[in-house]
């Protein structure tokens, strides 16, 4: 087989860049090691910046979102109870818009099975080869049987733990890395939110988040060790928990009722340098990982794979490679832009008990000083709500 553009991984980043080069007349075949079902099945967030949205209405998988999608003008932190408001559409005429991953990914596995582009689920012992050179391949067995697709250009799309990045020569590529040493236990309940708009809270037993993905489904975090087990969770000790961590009339108002998901994320920060080697590039979670705090990981892939489409529409189009030539240097100058965004909500948000008294002194003193200052304020909003490029 041969086609243009072999993209690894049918998470929304692949799917996303598959689906703007279909739309510009680039043939794409999708390769993923998963089945479709367990690709749908992961739960992740689902706060979008403008940019991503705007990006949706581009890619035209935007009929549901528009119909279903929470517009949040703003978002409300918590320290130790006391609340304040940042007003993103007051401070810098912006918002967000609250439509879980899954529905993203959803919609747009639609659209590309409904157009018949190929995507090939369930594929095994997937590898990349010749992507230094002029024909790279990428190579897979699929119910028991070799093939190999012939193409231009690798997107590496397939996560953290995927075969693109792994295939790069060490000496070739330079690993930037913070693992955290705490998780997000994280629930999902059929109840309405307790409030409009999230709510990023500090405590001193933890960092607490109340989200949503609709007005009847719920979505509510807590911090807690690396070494955490979920099985050790009741329904009633979570609730329990959060409610420790709220502010009393929040905590009062929340309606709980029994998970219908339950799990714990680990919180890293990681960022590779470069992120294209030859004709292979790699977009998303291949290339950079952060804190979810910030609400950043689902829009950096698809600020990625915007501009690795666009960069092929233009080597295809009016045959110039500038922007594949620049497409490493401008993913890291926004990357390391967000990975400091989300650095700093979580250092700001949970618990160290290794900076001890002076280092939640600092924490209160930063929440204060985020409340009283528009200056302050105004920052965090530009960068939760989405950087220019």
């Amino acid at each position: 087989m041969r086609t243009q553009v072999a993209i690894i991984g049918a998470g929304p980043a692949g799917l996303m860049l598959g689906r703007l080069l279909e739309r510009a007349g680039i043939e794409a075949v999708i390769i993923e090691r998963r089945s479709a079902d367990y690709v749908l099945g992961r739960i992740r967030a689902g706060v979008l910046e403008q940019s991503t949205v705007e990006l949706l209405a581009r890619a035209g998988v935007d009929e549901r979102l528009k119909a279903e999608g929470l517009v949040h003008d703003g978002v409300e932190i918590s320290f130790d109870g006391d609340m304040h408001r940042i007003d993103f559409s007051g401070l810098i005429g912006r918002h967000v818009t609250v439509y879980g991953q899954t529905e993203v990914t959803r919609d747009l596995m639609e659209a590309r099975a409904g157009s018949g582009a190929l995507s090939i689920y369930e594929a095994e012992d997937v590898s990349i080869h010749d992507f230094d050179g002029t024909r790279p391949r990428v190579r897979y067995r699929k119910d028991g049987v070799t093939h190999e697709i012939a193409c231009d250009f690798i997107a590496g799309c397939d996560g953290f733990h995927g075969v693109t990045r792994a295939s790069v020569p060490k000496k070739a590529i330079q690993i930037f890395e913070r693992v955290y040493h705490f998780g997000w236990l994280g629930v999902l309940v059929d109840k309405p939110p307790v409030a409009e708009e999230l709510i990023y809270a500090h405590h001193e037993r933890g960092f607490a988040l109340c989200s949503m993905r609709s007005p009847s489904r719920s979505r509510y975090y807590v911090q807690v060790d690396a070494d955490e087990k979920v099985e050790a969770w009741s329904d009633e000790r979570f609730w329990d928990e959060l409610r420790r961590r709220l502010n009393p009339e929040v905590a009062e108002r929340l309606a709980t009722g029994p998970s219908i998901e339950k799990s714990i994320a680990p919180l890293r920060s990681f960022v590779a340098e470069p992120v294209r080697f030859g004709r292979l590039f790699l977009a998303g979670d291949a290339a950079h990982i952060v804190p979810p705090t910030g609400a950043k990981g689902l829009n950096m892939a698809m600020h990625d794979v915007r501009l690795l489409a666009d960069a092929f529409i233009e080597h295809y189009g009016d045959k110039s490679g500038a922007g594949i030539e620049g497409y490493s240097a401008k993913v890291l100058a926004r990357t390391w832009k967000t990975e400091r965004f989300s650095w700093w909500m979580t250092s700001l948000l949970h618990v160290f008990p290794t900076t001890g008294a002076f280092g939640r002194r600092i924490q209160r003193a930063e929440f204060d000083y985020l409340t009283s200052s528009r200056a302050a304020a105004t920052s965090l909003a530009e960068n939760y709500t989405g950087l220019p490029d």
